[in-house]
Formats: C-alpha cells, sequence, structure tokens
C-alpha cells in the first residue's frame, strides 16, 4: 500500500501512468469494447470497476494535456452523434470536477475512436457493461519552470 494513492491504481497502472510520456493517449473502455484485440501491448483488465470511476482514479494523478483542443475524447454514439449517453454525461461530471469548468470530451466517430485507441499507449478495460463507456486521455506535462 502507498500513502495517497488509491489502491484501485494498481502497479500496473501506475507503471503505465508513470511511462507514459507528454501526448501519449491513455483509453478506459468497457467491458464490451474490444480491448484486448486493438492493445500493441500495455493492457490492464479492471472488472471491479466501472469506467466513470477509474476515469476519476486516473485524472486525480494525471496530467492532462493543456495543449490541445481535445484531450479528452469519447465514443459518439452510432446512428445519433448528438446523443449523450448518461454514462457519458457522469463522465464529463467527473473531468469538468477533477479537471476544472471548461473541460469538455470531444466527441470521435466510432472507427476513428478505434484507430486512435489502437495508438494508444495503454488500454484499461473496466467491468463497465453500459455502451459508450469509452474516454481517450492524452498525457500532458508537470512543470516546476516559471514559464
Amino acid at each position: 500500500m502507498l500513502k495517497g494513492i488509491d489502491p484501485v491504481l494498481n502497479a500496473d497502472i501506475l507503471y503505465i501512468l508513470r511511462a507514459m510520456g507528454h501526448g501519449d493517449d491513455l483509453a478506459i473502455v468497457d467491458a464490451n469494447f474490444p480491448a484486448e484485440t486493438m492493445a500493441t501491448e500495455r493492457y490492464v483488465r479492471m472488472e471491479a470497476i466501472d469506467a466513470p470511476g477509474m476515469l476519476r482514479k486516473v485524472l486525480q494523478v494525471l496530467p492532462v494535456d493543456g495543449f490541445v483542443d481535445d484531450p479528452l475524447r469519447r465514443m459518439q454514439v452510432v446512428d445519433d452523434p448528438n446523443a449523450v449517453p448518461p454514462v457519458v454525461e457522469e463522465m464529463e461530471m467527473i473531468a469538468v470536477e477533477e479537471l476544472g469548468a471548461a473541460t469538455i470530451i470531444h466527441k470521435v466517430e466510432r472507427f476513428a475512436f478505434y484507430d486512435q485507441t489502437r495508438q494508444a499507449f495503454a488500454i484499461i478495460a473496466t467491468g463497465d457493461t453500459r455502451k459508450y463507456a469509452n474516454v481517450l486521455i492524452r498525457k500532458g506535462v508537470i512543470s516546476t519552470d516559471p514559464d
């Protein structure tokens, strides 16, 4: 156990988060997502937590890229691009709570989301059985420079 670190962030996840560099993406996906098929190398299954819960834990320790317009991305609903499923609303509330009022989770067409996930540094597959409980997070930087 570590002080101040939620035990949900196990050794595998902490390694992934620390090893990621600026601009690397992390995918947090639902139980229906083809995560193992898409994972190039780094893949963790966390069935005991839902996607919004994992998003909260990750955002509490991972800096998010402030140099891009879409550091948080989610899969848009097939055949209804303007729909916002309840699980996405939940993730948006968490993002605002953890990152600030101007935070938006941008929607990405399904197959484009798959392509971006294939390029992700790592995938965390949750036990969430709700459709569209998928999000990509682009890692930012922490700096001690005064600039």
